[in-house]
């Protein structure tokens, strides 16, 4: 049961690893903590949705376009919502945030509809068993489309020069700007990276749980930044590891105590880690001159 639980937790980490991957990517370039992120994963889920129905495309392609689809998505967010208060006060861009997540879910509510939709069947239902532990081929899936964006991104990160300038302006953004890095395209090219991250979380939990609905995004997007949070918010090893961390949390609890208990115990460890260790497991403390 362990083992089976383990796995389940996996796939479930997987997603929240992915969502929390664009967390934290902006909030170390600009240290905006993008509540609205959550529903670019629902708006992700919903432009799979549209893409495998109607235009009758496989996982794959459907993927693609919906990660791109994503990434401009949330650019026009950034350029539209954060860009011209990118002076102002936190709590200015953190208002504005939340009532861009506002937006995007009533409005996806007023042209789709507020009833739950049933996701198009596109990967086989078909299940391997090692010994007493089922593995579902939507599993797979999910875990190697995970592993391989996750790759991916820190090939992007370490390797390329949109990397080095990422990593430039979240060491210092002024010193990046007089270094003659274009600071406003490598936000915009952080938001386009993390939000395309987000729709391919999307679609695959509307793969995975077979529906999807315009408030999908709150509970995942909360738990994703808790996951951030766990592993360091505004370090990207940190979003992977909590987001894995807090996806096998969540099954072993459903699985040894009782799935109405799984929401709570999540909110606890972020309470316990603000508590004890705010900075994160990998968080380092840093000290700011005034």
């Amino acid at each position: 049961m362990f083992i089976q639980q383990l796995i389940n937790g996996l796939s479930l980490g997987s997603i929240y690893a992915l969502i929390a991957l664009g967390y934290t990517m902006v909030y170390g370039i600009i240290s905006l903590i993008n509540f609205a992120h959550g529903d670019i994963y629902m708006l992700g889920a919903y432009i799979g949705y549209m893409v495998i129905t109607y235009g009758h495309l496989g996982f794959f392609p459907a993927l693609i376009i919906t990660m791109i689809a994503c990434a401009i998505i949330g650019v026009v967010i950034e350029r539209v919502a954060y860009k011209p208060l990118r002076n102002a006060t936190r709590i200015a861009a953190l208002i504005t945030a939340i009532g861009v997540s506002f937006l995007l879910e009533y409005l996806t509510m007023n042209i789709m509809g507020p009833n739950v939709r049933t996701y198009p069947e596109v990967l086989a239902n078909q299940v391997f068993m090692i010994g007493d532990i089922r593995i579902t081929l939507q599993q797979i899936c999910i875990f190697a489309t995970t592993i391989s964006l996750m790759l991916i991104l820190q090939f992007i990160v370490k390797k390329t020069k949109i990397g080095r300038s990422m990593r430039a302006v979240s060491s210092d953004l002024d010193a990046a700007r007089l270094m003659g890095i274009n600071v406003n395209a490598t936000i915009s090219y952080t938001f386009a990276i993390g939000s395309a991250l987000a729709g391919a979380a999307g679609i695959l939990v509307g793969i995975y749980y077979n529906s999807i609905n315009p408030l999908m995004g709150i509970t995942p997007g909360l738990k994703a930044f808790i996951a951030a949070v766990f592993g360091g918010i505004g370090i990207i090893p940190g979003a992977m590891f909590g987001g894995f961390t807090i996806g096998i949390i969540e099954t072993m609890v459903s699985g040894y105590g009782s799935s109405l208990y799984k929401d709570a115990v999540v909110y606890a460890i972020l309470i316990i880690i603000l508590i004890v260790k705010p900075t994160g497991l990998l968080g380092k403390k840093t000290r700011t001159k005034v």
